[in-house]
């Protein structure tokens, strides 16, 4: 199976650090593809479409060299472009689908972004200095201590690699206004939250899953950055799902 990784709102490959080597040590007869969004990583200097059936009609023309059929691995606005993607490709292309920290419009908007988080959201949008932004956005989206070996990482993917705050903003609009349609693109898929998630709350997760009769697992503490967080956590969970 090959797999494609997709993060989240103005987040690229690279963020996914060290976890995408232990999904491949993990999963040893599968393929994993850390894909970029447009307008971030090796497509920061191209324009992000403002929608995200318009983010998921680049990335599937990106992996199209990738051979069929996939699993979709996602956190949070990568979610809603695997959600997406799911909903909307041929029969029998996606094969498995395993959502991280995502939301959809079949949820509150207080609950798709929690209000104690948009004064923090802001005063990121706001620092220019570029390393404690990133500082900042780690101490927000993970609930673990972040080496600061971590944070010069993610300095040095910004600094080499710049989100354009008009690709920020199109992907903001993008994330807002995604509503999945009605229909259940599986049979099952995994869903996976992170109770202490102070950005997106985990009850959307809760209500896709619901939604659609799906296998959900939530975590008691982790952050919105599960995969940061507690990766051998979300390696067992898609350990006991596969083999079901």
């Amino acid at each position: 199976m090959h797999w494609i990784l997709l993060r989240g709102l103005t987040r690229e490959q690279a963020h996914w650090g060290e976890f995408a080597e232990r999904l491949r040590q993990a999963f040893p007869g599968h393929h994993f593809h850390t894909v970029d969004l447009p307008g971030t990583g090796v497509h920061y200097r191209d324009p992000s479409p403002a929608s995200i059936a318009g983010i998921r009609e680049l990335v599937c023309r990106q992996v199209s060299h990738i051979p069929r059929p996939y699993g979709l691995l996602a956190l949070s606005m990568g979610g809603m472009v695997a959600l997406d993607w799911a909903q909307h490709a041929p029969d029998g292309e996606i094969q498995e689908l395993v959502l991280i920290n995502t939301s959809s419009g079949f949820s509150p908007p207080w609950q798709r972004m929690r209000p104690a988080g948009w004064p923090r959201i802001l005063r990121l949008l706001l620092r220019r200095e570029l390393f404690d932004r990133e500082r900042d956005i780690l101490q927000l989206t993970c609930n673990r201590p972040v080496a600061l070996a971590t944070v010069k990482h993610w300095y040095r993917i910004q600094r080499q690699r710049p989100v354009s705050p008009a690709n920020a903003l199109q992907q903001l609009r993008a994330a807002a206004t995604y509503k999945p349609l009605d229909r259940r693109p599986l049979p099952d898929a995994l869903v996976l939250a992170s109770r202490g998630d102070r950005i997106v709350h985990w009850q959307c997760s809760a209500t896709l899953a619901r939604r659609w009769q799906w296998t959900l697992q939530v975590h008691p503490d982790a952050g919105h950055d599960l995969p940061l967080d507690d990766p051998d956590w979300l390696v067992r969970q898609l350990d006991n799902w596969l083999a079901r």
